[in-house]
């Protein structure tokens, strides 16, 4: 059994195929391959265990740490029975397939196909050219269809649909456990400790695959340009090689706001003797015992609240109370932490552009896992992982914080590109602080955008920035 032991060398047998030194003959029929010349597709799916948060962290970072092992790998080539290959219990992947991953001439297909295509790579030992692989949910996003597999199968009521069963089997399997007297203290399930599940966990990987080729064979009815596909390979390029991050600039701006935030903790405390100084609750009754009724302790009331304070009144302890809580509100650290925990080894930040994220217009935004800047119902202002947002979280909008409906699709619409930013022309824009005009006005005029950086104000450094 080889689960729960380091990541297991491939890098011999993918070299010899690669290199030509073990070549296969796609004419000869196989368990895996019916013969008669090559398939055109070859579809996969990997189930993996790894101690890195993946959805904070990013699959590049993932995929690289030491912690990280592929279990097992579902496969099939075009119409064929869909395999299974269990790697955490010794089984060996077979040389056809590594021959499908380094022909040109299959084509690859996965969902989100970026972690299938890294996983090989790193069990070949260097990353793989993205220029034979195709993304179905970049293909399904293209038609506005979700970028989850189980919504994009619900959707297209597909024959094949993915097994509810799978989010506790990864939960088990492929996520460290918390050591208990009942599980002698372990860290990690392995397939011996609940093997049933484990077959279970098994039958799921091979479904997905089942239901990513139904998906797919759905999706060639509206095939993608070629150029499409270019644009993508260019994405995956992209991605791969990353941004480099000053790793010591990161750490120190974290130390900072460290050191800071103990010793505006520390006064809260004792400004306020509150068990809790961020609560709003606690610190709504704090200010109303002191006679300052509040309605609210968002950014711009507080800011308004320190204003009439600073004017009206003598209260000094309950001034320097909101001057605090608008400072500890700050959340511009979380950017330097979210770029700590997605360096890779070569101090380089991968994976942050999701193509087609933006539906229809092809264009790319921000990955899942992207940390967005909100507000909550308790008014603390916090960043998020996009997909994790509520509609109780209100988001800013370049001049204030704004309730939001989530994704309401409009149709179908023409739409412009000026200054960044893609969308029709009757849409909105600032210009400068105050002032909107309708992108399609900004265009024609060649006037420039303005952005807010979240604190009400903007710049033209924040242009170039995307903010």
């Amino acid at each position: 059994m080889m689960g729960g032991n380091p990541m297991r060398d491939y890098t011999k047998q993918a070299s010899m195929i690669e290199s030509g030194g073990t070549l296969f003959d796609w004419n000869t029929p196989s368990l895996f391959w019916k013969g008669g010349g090559k398939p055109e597709y070859y579809e996969c799916d990997f189930e993996s265990y790894g101690a890195v948060d993946l959805a904070k962290c990013g699959s590049y970072r993932y995929i690289e740490d030491d912690s990280f092992e592929p279990l097992m790998l579902a496969c099939a080539f075009d119409d064929e029975e869909v395999f299974i290959i269990d790697l955490a219990q010794g089984e060996d992947v077979p040389d056809i397939v590594w021959a499908a991953i380094f022909d040109d001439e299959i084509t690859k297909v996965a969902w989100n196909a970026q972690f299938e295509r890294t996983i090989f790579g790193r069990m070949a030992g260097h990353t793989l050219s993205p220029n034979s692989w195709k993304c179905a949910m970049v293909w399904a996003a293209s038609l506005s269809l979700p970028l989850a597999l189980k919504n994009a199968a619900a959707v297209l009521k597909t024959g094949e649909q993915k097994d509810k069963e799978g989010e506790r089997l990864i939960r088990y399997f492929s996520l460290p456990c918390k050591p208990t007297k009942a599980n002698g203290g372990r860290t990690r399930n392995l397939p011996e400790h609940a093997p049933e599940d484990w077959e279970l966990f098994k039958s799921y990987c091979l479904q997905d695959v089942r239901t990513e080729r139904d998906i797919r064979k759905r999706l060639e009815h509206f095939p993608l340009p070629d150029h499409e596909w270019d644009f993508y390979h260019m994405d995956q390029r992209i991605n791969d090689r990353g941004v480099l991050i000053d790793k010591e600039l990161v750490e120190q701006a974290i130390t900072c706001d460290l050191m800071l935030s103990e010793e505006m903790t520390k006064r809260a405390y004792e400004l306020t003797g509150l068990e809790n100084p961020n609560s709003v609750s606690q610190l709504k009754s704090w200010l109303e015992e002191r006679g300052i009724p509040v309605e609210s302790l968002g950014k711009k009331d507080v800011a308004a609240l320190i204003t009439d304070l600073d004017k009206h009144s003598t209260d000094g302890e309950a001034l320097e109370m909101m001057k605090l809580r608008l400072q500890m509100a700050k959340s511009s650290v979380k950017k330097y932490q979210a770029a700590e925990r997605c360096i890779c080894e070569d101090g380089r930040a991968r994976g942050l552009f999701q193509f087609s994220g933006a539906n229809r217009t092809q264009r790319w935004c921000l990955a899942e896992g992207t940390q967005v800047l909100v507000k909550s119902l308790d008014g603390i202002v916090e960043e998020k992982p996009i997909e994790e947002v509520t509609m109780e979280d209100q988001v800013f909008d370049g001049d204030a914080w704004v309730h939001h409906e989530g994704v309401v699709y409009s149709g179908d619409k023409e739409v412009i590109t000026w200054d960044g930013i893609t969308a029709t022309p009757e849409h909105m824009v600032f210009i400068d602080g105050e002032t909107k005009i309708p992108l399609g006005m900004a265009k024609k005029e060649k006037i420039k955008l303005w952005r807010g950086n979240g604190n009400g104000n903007g710049n033209e450094d924040e242009r170039s920035k995307g903010v």
